[in-house]
């Protein structure tokens, strides 16, 4: 099996390690290491940026599944679990492709940057607080699913935890907190909008 340590090596399990005109949320997690949260929350970081994102419902669901993910992580469950009925949930496997063909032009810079430093931001019991901010902004993104482009951000913010959790780089664990941050705020514009 492939080692995901990287963005590179994701999107190189996505692509090799699935197959068909479907692809379903249990085969990604498969390509990916089903029993490691890193690169879990790196996978749903991905999806929920990619264009598999188009498909009505795709943000909510990945939310969802970030939030079950986010709190085992809390509670200290040791391999991560996703209830059947999600697993099996299908998105085209075309829409991952373009993803991955439109991410494969960044991915250098962003592996080159990573390694590990601040590594004990990683470990217990900060990585439970970085569960509680992966939480945090998959909560965000249900409101945000209202608006075009809106979950990018938390999406992003996933994206950079899984990262850092995966490469075990503290630095990116800091990046994150501020994408959350751009999150949070976006959310404050969106209430206020909504009720002015």
């Amino acid at each position: 099996m492939t080692r995901v340590n990287n963005l590179g090596s994701l999107l190189e399990s996505l692509q090799e390690r699935t197959s068909g005109e479907k692809v379903s949320v249990g085969a990604m997690l498969d390509a990916v290491g089903r029993r490691s949260y890193g690169p879990l929350l790196l996978l749903l970081g991905f999806v929920s940026i990619s264009p598999l994102t188009i498909i009505p419902g795709a943000n909510w669901l990945v939310a969802l599944i970030i939030l079950l993910i986010a709190a085992q992580i809390v509670f200290g469950k040791k391999f991560p679990w996703v209830p059947r009925r999600i697993l099996e949930f299908e998105f085209p496997r075309s829409a991952l492709l373009q993803g991955v063909e439109q991410a494969y032009p960044y991915v250098c810079q962003v592996d080159r940057f990573l390694k590990p430093r601040l590594a004990f931001l990683t470990e217990p019991p900060f990585v439970q607080l970085v569960a509680l901010i992966c939480i945090a902004a998959a909560l965000v993104s249900f409101p945000l699913g209202l608006i075009p482009f809106g979950p990018v951000l938390p999406g992003v913010t996933v994206l950079l935890f899984g990262l850092a959790l995966t490469a075990r780089d503290g630095f990116v664990l800091i990046l994150a907190g501020l994408g959350l941050a751009g999150s949070c705020y976006l959310m404050i514009r969106l209430w206020e909008r909504l009720v002015g």
